[in-house]
């Protein structure tokens, strides 16, 4: 009674409240609708877990004034009957561009390349824009928002989807109805962010998206230099970043590396992004649980490929075949691990793919209830409108769908959406919902009719005697009008069928024959009985048919259904390549244990060891690769002379295959250098090849820090094309200067920094000043012996050493001079001719630079070569004449010293990571084999698991292949197979990625 009493006062109170308009109204008599709605005997979801059964929804101006089963309608209230139907909050897209056009790209200017910002007053990148609002760019789509409307939607948020940092968003009410004035709910809904450049400017920073990782870093810091009044000049875009941080940040990610990187940038100045997610994130939940970040996720699910074609199938790489299957399971594995998550139509070709996309992922397994809440909610929520939107609750919008029963249920019919109050009719409410299987006879001919698809244009196929004729269909308001082709498909003649659909679906009226005799025509709807066998014969195919394959580590071919873990293995009688003083030593053992090398000798035992009997075979410590491209998302920033900001680091891609090909080489760690685009390029990263675990879980533990250098023809632009070339430096001398240039600012920086005075942190800067005080390590991309000459000169006018000169070619010509220095050398065996500057190679070149005292490492820089660098460090016994010890220190021991990580691997000694590799035959044979390599005592590579592993692709491949031909067979839509490229990085790679 309490109750009843309370709507009723909220009714009355609701009576006293008049509107008063102040837009002027020029196509009538302004009138004011004082008028209740109520809609009754329906079944209402006010939220995904409250549920009335039968009861009433009360409406007025745009709001929902009551809901339940004893509402107390007034008299001035407009009664719909919906018995028998159900009522959802509309949905809302928190991702959307509506009513923003998109961007375009200005015309060329001739394929010269934009270095500086093209804006005055704002900050110095163009693909910074936090200063932008949709509002101002917005127009309202109305046919737009009628292809959402009918997908279900009643709320969307916009914003210009363009740029690194793309300023405010706006929250829409697709009010077909109402004018602007209504349909604005929220004109700044959030702030957003993207790796992407913008198309609008053709600066050319940041050409990566370690670029624009580090871009977003140094702004959040300059943002907060700004706002403590430290920079004189006014800058509209900090101002607006400034005053936009109190929203929702938005961040599209796009996929699951991305969503781990972009976390990583907010974290350290107290941002937590909602992530725009690629539909990948199962494939490493714990790490996006451990984000803590809401997610927006698309329901773009790939379509199966067309196998039929035996050798097209073959093209196809398991991790996309996967990804058909599995991706449709991406929200319910979320949801059973508690990430927060919306949907959204975003990456859809129409908002029409969006339920049928959702039906996929209920299928496999996504509770109803959490399939109303990404939709409603839980997106109302994170845009901080959970009392406006989102919910039926008393004082929210009228926002709400009409549907003939479970708004999940593949047959349900949505009937209208109202929002706001007003309504858009989807389908007539009294439309008798058609679809379905059915059965009539003509002429004695028996027929059996299928219709599908929408109710306002239905699909219809009729068979006889198994073959398909020829048919059209149109209904409206309950009559069905079919032409159909007469079963002799010899002449062009047609049947003409007109008949009322009765509220039990039965057809009734009649068919019109090609000689224009009428028959009455009747159809009904089919029951077809199956015995239990045949039941149970198609349970089990729908079964198959929907298996999920189990994720791996890496989710692609080779990976481990479980991470492998540390073991004590005692491997007896091999030859040993220890790499120290005790040389090569036969018929040893050597004891792994807790991750380290625990013992070296003669009979070892260990009851808790597993033996490998290495009789004939040769143990050496895990390659060691000073110069791989392989594992990273990105290799170059080429949009500025200097990226000392950038960080391979922040763009490790833990999923390429080349790891494991890597391991299955014996190489073990790699150093992953930034490339030859500019004469200071990026930091490095040094890892482990860890495959299957996760990007971070990869990096050296207290790694030490380098950064890369190049010199020569790539950072004079000399390969650029002549159009390009506007960039400083574009001569050996330029490359000096900048180095001349660089180094001093960072001293200046330094002094400031610790002088205890304010200063404005920069992240380059702090990078140089670290080589300058000795914390950072230069690996430089090298060729000529005279500019060798000039960065040693350089180092020693700042007081610091280089340490490794990469590829170094003419070496040879300046060894002394390297060796007084202290600076190391890294090369290839056998490359020259491939440049100009590379003409004076010869393959000498590692003997004559370790004869004069140089540390020298034979690297690949190329992700093949990785693979045989065994057989590269050989090659210096012919050229040479190195020894068979000291030619294997090439790969292992020696690099291990100039990456300065020679405390931990490069060698077997009791202490040392076990990071060792078990050879078939002599290490630097041709015909050697790596057939087991361990990192920290955890086998990454076993030829026999690898065999094995092998085997289960096929089948594994076959099955899916097996399950795209059925999916097909049912009239699933289907996409091109074709192989995908990997692009191999080195180190004249460009970066195209953004």
């Amino acid at each position: 009674m309490i109750k009843k009493y309370a709507v009723l006062i909220a009714v009355l109170c609701t009576l006293t409240l008049s509107a008063q308009e102040y837009f002027p109204k020029n196509d009538g008599v302004m009138a004011t609708n004082t008028n209740y709605t109520a809609i009754t005997n329906a079944k209402i979801f006010i939220t995904p877990v409250q549920v009335i059964e039968s009861g009433t929804l009360l409406i007025k101006d745009s709001k929902i004034i009551a809901s339940g089963t004893s509402v107390i309608i007034p008299k001035n209230s407009v009664i719909i009957d919906v018995k028998g139907k159900s009522i959802y909050p509309s949905f809302i897209d928190l991702y959307s561009d509506f009513g923003v056009k998109k961007p375009k790209r200005p015309a060329s200017k001739g394929g010269t390349v934009q270095y500086d910002a093209s804006r005055t007053g704002f900050y110095w990148n163009d693909h910074v824009m936090p200063e932008n609002k949709a509002i101002d760019k917005f127009k309202y789509d109305s046919k737009a928002a009628t292809e959402l409307l009918k997908a279900g939607f009643g709320v969307v948020n916009t914003h210009i989807q363009d740029g690194v940092v793309r300023g405010t968003g706006t929250l829409i009410a697709l009010n077909n109805a109402n004018g602007n004035e209504y349909r604005v709910i929220d004109d700044a809904s959030g702030q957003y962010f993207s790796f992407n450049k913008s198309v609008t400017s053709s600066q050319s920073y940041p050409s990566s998206i370690m670029g624009s990782i580090a871009l977003l870093k140094q702004l959040y810091i300059d943002a907060d230099w700004y706002i403590k009044g430290n920079i004189k000049t006014k800058d509209l875009s900090l101002e607006a970043l400034n005053n936009n941080k109190a929203l929702v940040q938005f961040f599209e990610a796009g996929s699951r590396a991305n969503i781990l990187r972009a976390d990583k940038v907010g974290d350290p100045y107290g941002i937590q992004y909602v992530m725009l997610g690629g539909g990948d994130e199962y494939e490493r939940v714990n790490d996006i649980k451990a984000t803590n970040a809401k997610l927006i996720l698309p329901l773009n699910f790939p379509d199966a490929y067309d196998v039929e074609n035996t050798f097209l199938a073959s093209l196809l790489s398991l991790s996309d075949m996967r990804a058909w299957n599995q991706r449709p399971s991406n929200p319910k594995i979320l949801a059973d691990n508690n990430v927060t998550f919306a949907f959204t139509t975003h990456d859809l070709k129409s908002p029409k793919d969006f339920k049928s996309n959702l039906l996929k992922a209920i299928e496999a397994g996504l509770s109803t209830e959490k399939a109303l809440e990404a939709l409603t909610t839980i997106p109302a929520q994170i845009i901080g409108k959970q009392d406006l939107i989102g919910s039926l609750k008393n004082g929210s919008l009228a926002n709400f769908l009409i549907t003939s029963g479970d708004i999940f249920d593949e047959k349900t019919v949505l009937y209208e959406n109202w929002v706001q109050g007003s309504k858009t009719i989807i389908e007539d409410m009294n439309t008798v919902d058609i679809r379905g299987d059915y059965k009539f006879g003509l002429a004695g001919e028996d027929f059996k009719m299928s219709i599908k698809g929408e109710l306002s244009k239905p699909k219809l196929e009729i068979t006889s005697n198994e073959k398909t004729l020829s048919s059209k269909i149109t209904y409206d308001n309950n009559w069905v009008n079919i032409s159909m082709r007469t079963i002799d498909s010899t002449k062009q003649e047609f049947i003409r069928i007109n008949a009322h659909v009765d509220t039990d679906k039965t057809l009734q009226g009649k068919s019109i024959m090609p000689n224009g005799n009428e028959f009455p025509f009747y159809a009904s709807l089919s029951e077809e009985d199956q015995d239990e066998k045949s039941k149970s014969m198609d349970e089990k195919d729908e079964k198959e048919n929907n298996q999920l394959f189990p994720l791996t580590y890496p989710n692609k071919a080779f990976g481990f259904s479980e991470l492998p873990k540390a073991e004590t293995i005692l491997f007896k009688n091999a030859t040993v390549w220890t790499n120290e003083k005790d040389g090569i030593i036969e018929n040893t053992d050597v004891l792994i244990k807790n991750g380290k090398i625990a013992k070296i000798g003669k009979d070892l035992s260990d009851s808790s060891a597993t033996v490998v009997d290495a009789s004939g075979k040769h143990l050496t410590a895990g390659i060691i690769d000073e110069h791989s491209h392989i594992a990273s998302a990105s290799v170059n920033e080429g949009g500025q002379n200097s990226s000392a900001e950038v960080s391979i680091e922040d763009v490790i891609d833990e999923t390429d295959t080349n790891i494991y090909r890597n391991l299955a080489g014996g190489v073990t760690s790699i150093q992953i250098l930034h490339g030859s685009a500019n004469p200071i390029g990026g930091r490095s990263a040094i890892i482990k090849l860890k495959w299957g675990e996760s990007a971070d879980n990869l990096i050296y533990t207290e790694t030490p820090k380098f950064i890369k250098f190049a010199l020569g023809e790539n950072v004079k632009q000399s390969n650029w094309g002549e159009s390009e070339i506007v960039r400083f430096p574009q001569s050996r001398m330029g490359v000096e200067q900048v180095y001349i240039d660089y180094f001093t600012r960072a001293k200046e920086y330094d002094v400031l920094k610790k002088s205890g005075k304010p200063f404005r942190k920069d992240i380059e800067l702090e990078v140089l000043a670290e080589i300058i005080n000795k914390e950072r390590f230069i690996s430089c991309h090298s060729y000529v012996q005279s500019e060798i000459n000039m960065l040693m000169k350089v180092a020693k006018k700042f007081n610091f050493n280089i340490n490794t000169f990469t590829h170094i070619l003419e070496g040879y010509k300046v060894a002394d001079k390297m060796a007084e220095h202290g600076v190391g050398g890294s090369t290839f065996s056998d490359w020259w001719a491939y440049k100009f500057e590379v003409n004076d190679a010869i393959p000498y070149n590692a003997a004559i630079m370790h004869n004069a005292g140089v540390t020298v490492a034979i690297n690949s820089d190329d992700a093949e070569m990785a693979r045989r660098l065994n057989q590269e460090a050989a090659k210096s016994i012919k050229y040479g004449g190195m020894s068979e010890e000291e030619a294997w220190k090439f790969v292992t021991l020696n690099p291990a010293k100039l990456l300065h990580i020679d405390n931990r691997v490069g060698s077997i000694k009791v202490g040392k990571d076990a990071d060792v590799v078990l050879w078939s035959d002599n290490p630097l044979s041709i015909y050697a084999k790596a057939e087991k390599t361990m990192i920290e005592g955890i086998t990454y590579f076993d030829l026999k698991h690898d065999e094995r592993m092998r085997s289960d692709i096929r089948k594994e491949k076959n099955e899916l292949i097996n399950m795209m031909l059925q999916a097909k067979n049912k009239g699933s839509k289907t996409q091109p197979a074709k192989k995908k490229e990997k692009e191999l990085l080195h180190c004249d790679s460009m970066d195209n990625e953004i």
